[in-house]
């Protein structure tokens, strides 16, 4: 065998062995001796019917082919503890969690928080997208963010604003706005989304900060008056209706996401092939279009890019929590 020959072969040799040991590193790292996934994948999430059951379903669907294995969605009640749920599951990408902006949230209003999402959680993906939007009764005299900011500072403590619960997107939402423009408005609170939105259509609350599929109908019918939307940056969901931050309160952004996440130490190879699964289902014309109907945008990043995003809103609604004294219920 000539010297080329021998080299080639050395090189080919120490090629497969390579592959092999990436193969059995996967494996092990499952901790099957199986290349992941070989079982279905449990997604737990929210309720039926909510914007992060969509979510988890619209995935679920689209990776379930892909990956060989039943995607299956476990719907629980809404609140925190399906953060723990997750949380405490093996770190081996057979179970994951779908939920936003409540998850980093419920802990900062806790006096011990049953876990932290930045230790014990794998972020994967950005899924969705969402601002809240201001909006005001018609009885109101205003038709801007300006007008109204004026208007609460000759009004300290007479106008009100409808919440969802304590520590929910319209509590936060508003409780930014007061903080950043020094106004005084009471925060009512509702366990009655229907109560809620009946009490605003009738005047009794004069304002709240809902969602797009809370308030949409009723601005397209004139019911309410839009004012902006929260979000840090313009949203397709209502092209005509300015950002806050660009209406007289420069910094504002109170948008609400969601995410897909597992146990924390599950195995990059099983994160990086999870994202990788997720983007694509996210990139399809037909998952962007259910998502932008029931009121949100589909949007992905990278793992890195969620947990930095993760992070952020820890540091930002931290501060905003312990300067304004907001506990859970």
């Amino acid at each position: 065998m000539s010297l080329h020959s021998s080299v080639a072969a050395v090189v080919a040799f120490g090629l497969l062995m390579a592959g092999a040991r990436t193969v059995y590193a996967q494996a092990a790292a499952t901790g099957s001796g199986q290349m992941y996934p070989n079982k279905g994948i449990r997604v737990v999430t929210t309720g039926v019917g909510g914007s992060n059951d969509l979510a988890a379903r619209l995935i679920a669907q689209g990776v379930t082919e892909s990956l060989g294995q039943p995607v299956i969605v476990d719907n629980r009640s809404a609140g925190f503890t399906i953060g723990e749920i997750v949380s405490r599951a093996p770190p081996d990408g057979y179970t994951l969690l779908v939920y936003g902006t409540p998850l980093w949230i419920g802990p900062l209003l806790q006096a011990v928080p049953s876990f932290d999402v930045v230790r014990d959680f794998s972020p994967i993906s950005l899924i969705n997208k969402a601002p809240n939007v201001l909006v005001v009764h018609p009885s109101l005299p205003v038709s801007s963010v300006r007008e109204l900011i004026a208007l609460a500072k000759t009004r300290p403590g007479e106008l009100n604003y409808s919440v969802g619960g304590t520590g929910g997107a319209s509590h936060l939402a508003g409780a930014l706005f007061k903080f950043m423009t020094g106004i005084n408005i009471v925060a009512v609170s509702y366990k009655s989304g229907a109560v809620e939105t009946a009490d605003l259509l009738g005047g009794q609350i004069q304002m709240t900060f809902g969602s797009a599929a809370q308030v949409s109908p009723h601005v397209k019918s004139g019911k309410l008056r839009g004012l902006a939307v929260t979000s840090a940056q313009p949203s397709a969901l209502f092209p005509e209706l300015p950002t806050i931050a660009v209406s007289g309160l420069p910094g504002y952004d109170a948008g609400v996401v969601t995410g897909i996440l597992a146990p924390a130490r599950t195995p990059v190879m099983v994160i990086r092939r999870l994202n990788q699964e997720v983007v694509r289902v996210l990139s399809r014309a037909d998952t962007k279009e259910r998502v932008f109907n029931a009121g949100g945008e589909a949007t992905s990043n990278s793992p890195e890019e969620f947990a930095l995003l993760i992070r952020s809103e820890i540091a930002k609604w931290g501060k905003l929590i312990k300067e304004a004294g907001i506990r859970a219920d």
